[in-house]
């Protein structure tokens, strides 16, 4: 037996125990059955008393019919092996701006909550064959939700960033570019000739760069990784509006911060009004077929072998004996 062969319920082989019991049954009443035929004839006439066929076939059959049952009961154990699948994959990172900027409500209610539901809804929208992470920045950069394939997950995960001072947009790409391609390595998606990994980053922002990292030298190690991001302008131009405490103020959007960006990666600059256009960012992916090991349950397999031995069993037996068993 394959060491990859293991059963996921071996309690129900305790039904074995009814083979045993049948084969022991089987047994007395052949021995009866015998000893009754001897008591009641004449020793020398016991041969035409009681003339027997032989006994090879039918105890061939009961052997097969033990290896049926002991098959289906094994198939009843729910048995499973180790087999190489191969999968789709790829993976979009998600930077969010939390600077305190966000908190302007020039957008419906306001950046911040616009950029939120932009992003869960983009989230759900993400075919089951992309793992999706977020990182939330604003002096620094964090990772909120590493690369999964459970994106309900990190859709939640957007309900817990909270607002701070500070817009480090470079360091947040430098983390979402790392996350990427440290997913793409675990799952053996690499890729070696060459050609661009199956990774996009997805910006979203009211534009600058205000500490960290310089957003140049961002782009350019992001260009040199060939993984286009695509930014979501958050706000208008003018930047007029209201904050949390009922103050009025200017924060215009820093447009041509989030243009270079997407230019400098081979990306899209969106606006928050293209929302509903985001399918743009994943449609030309290029996911990469990795080969993963899973667990293949194989009692189907267990059931039709046992069937089928049965059937021949009744098969013979008809054809030996003119009874179905």
């Amino acid at each position: 037996m394959p060491s990859s062969f293991s059963l996921e319920a071996p309690g129900r082989l305790w039904a074995l125990l009814g083979l045993v019991a049948l084969v022991v049954a089987a047994a007395v009443l052949a021995a009866r059955r015998r000893r009754g035929t001897d008591a009641y004839a004449v020793p020398a006439l016991r041969a035409s008393a009681a003339p027997r066929a032989s006994a090879w076939p039918r105890r061939v059959l009961a052997a097969v019919f033990g290896v049926a049952v002991l098959v289906l009961t094994t198939g009843f154990a729910r048995p499973s092996v180790e087999a190489k699948v191969g999968h789709q994959h790829a993976v979009v990172m998600i930077a969010l701006d939390t600077s305190t900027s966000m908190e302007v409500d020039d957008v419906s209610p306001n950046r911040f909550a616009a950029a939120k539901e932009t992003a869960k809804e983009f989230i759900r929208k993400l075919p089951s064959t992309i793992d999706v992470g977020l990182v939330g920045y604003n002096a620094t950069a964090a990772l909120v939700a590493a690369p999964t394939s459970d994106h309900e997950q990190v859709a939640a995960a957007v309900d817990t960033l909270t607002m701070k001072g500070g817009t480090a947009m470079g360091d947040a790409l430098e983390l979402s570019l790392d996350a990427a391609l440290r997913d793409l390595a675990s799952a053996g998606a690499t890729k070696d000739d060459g050609s661009p990994p199956a990774a996009r980053l997805v910006l979203l922002s009211d534009g600058g760069n205000t500490t960290g990292s310089p957003l140049e030298s961002a782009i350019q190690d992001v260009a040199d990784a060939q993984v286009a991001v695509s930014t979501i302008a958050l706000g208008t131009e003018s930047g007029e509006g209201k904050v949390f405490d009922g103050r009025q103020v200017t924060a215009p959007v820093d447009y041509s911060a989030l243009q270079q960006v997407a230019d400098g990666t081979g990306g899209t600059a969106y606006r928050a009004a293209d929302a509903d256009r985001l399918s743009q960012v994943y449609s030309d992916i290029g996911t990469q077929v990795v080969t993963r090991t899973e667990r293949k349950d194989v009692s189907t397999a267990f059931a039709g072998a046992g069937l089928g031995l049965l059937a021949l069993v009744a098969a013979s037996s008809l054809i030996w004996s003119g009874r179905l068993l």
